[in-house]
């Protein structure tokens, strides 16, 4: 599973070469995780969570090239995205930023966030404070879940004076209720029950990786926003969970990669909360004060562990650039050491990022 001691530089080559072999094979569906032994794509025919990942895998390709066909192909995707924007899911945060914000000045991107930014916002409870988790993709509608703040954050503050007072509600909210409810690992989901008000959930368990991960990467975001992080109170609490959560993102099983459950220290790694977590800690990097330099050590330090340890070489005897020992559910067995796409996305974006492709604080 080496890269051979890959660089970051010949590493973002490789990500990015493996999205066109990727968009080659899956033509119209959306890849979800790939076989470790060849590559081949489990894939969705909406996209599911996930779609706006693959989205912004091509969008971020074509920023990489500058070709007009991949520009197309990266609209093409993100345009197929718009079903979902009527879908009751906190989800849409996913779905719609990171397949929206990879654009740029796309005007058909930007429409589509603004539509997307519009239908999440007329979703928020005032009196739960949050965007519940929603029935679309089964289960329990009042759900308080991890995976439904990154992307949120930042898609409900761009829709005005509103938009940011949800997402600042909506962010706090979860903190306040996942933090609390586990103070040694945020629980990364709870239910609300009319009677006796939110109750942690077994599923995810606490200890999550992409529990901490998640809720980083909205924390970092929101510090980015002045309308979300002014200076005083709300700042310094972001601040403090922000300091929380990163101290906690490393394991001693996996160094820089953490196990996708801490319950489960033999168990399997999960290179995309890896991942995911130096995009946080690359944004992170941005907010003045002193650990940015640390934060933003960190986040290129785990780039390079990703690059050197877990992205298959040209000698692999697999196809180059893919980002094996993701885990997709351990619980469940379910793609334990497997390429993700989410996982291709974050370690594509914080690869463009120190190499100057796209500007972290917008993404």
């Amino acid at each position: 599973m080496s890269a051979g001691g890959a660089e970051p530089g010949p590493a973002l080559a490789a990500v990015m070469a493996r999205v066109a072999v990727t968009a080659e094979s899956v033509g119209p569906r959306f890849p979800l995780y790939a076989d470790p032994s060849d590559g081949r794509w489990t894939t969705t025919g909406r996209g599911s969570w996930t779609g706006g990942f693959w989205a912004g895998l091509l969008w971020l390709r074509a920023r990489y090239t500058g070709d007009a066909a991949d520009r197309r192909a990266a609209a093409a995707c993100t345009a197929r995205l718009e079903p979902w924007v009527r879908a009751d899911t906190a989800t849409r945060g996913l779905i719609f930023w990171y397949g929206t914000a990879p654009a740029g000045d796309d005007a058909q991107a930007t429409a589509l966030q603004g539509l997307a930014a519009r239908a999440v916002l007329s979703a928020y409870d005032h009196e739960l404070g949050l965007v519940p988790w929603g029935d679309a993709l089964g289960g329990p509608r009042l759900l308080a879940r991890v995976d439904g703040v990154p992307g949120t954050v930042p898609l409900l503050a761009g829709a005005g004076p509103q938009g940011a007072a949800a997402a600042a509600a909506h962010l706090n909210r979860h903190l306040e209720l996942c933090l609390r409810a586990s103070p040694g690992a945020p629980a990364p989901a709870l239910s609300f029950d009319a009677v006796a008000g939110w109750q942690p959930r077994a599923d995810p368990p606490p200890g999550w990786s992409r529990g901490r991960a998640w809720l980083l990467l909205a924390v970092a975001d929101a510090l980015l926003r002045p309308d979300l992080a002014r200076p005083g109170p709300a700042a310094a609490r972001l601040d403090a969970a922000a300091e929380l959560l990163a101290a906690g993102g490393e394991s001693p099983a996996g160094g820089l990669v953490p196990v996708a459950e801490a319950g489960r220290p033999d168990g399997p790694l999960d290179t995309s909360a890896a991942a995911i977590t130096a995009v946080a800690l690359l944004k992170l990097a941005r907010v003045p004060g002193p650990r940015a330099a640390g934060y933003a050590y960190r986040a290129e330090a785990t780039l390079r562990r990703l690059a050197e340890r877990h992205v298959t070489g040209p000698d692999s005897g697999r196809p180059p650039g893919m980002l094996l020992d993701g885990c997709y559910d351990a619980g469940k067995g379910l793609a334990v050491r497997h390429e993700l796409v989410w996982g291709d996305f974050f370690l594509a974006l914080g690869l463009a990022a120190v190499h100057g492709v796209v500007d972290i604080t917008h993404v």
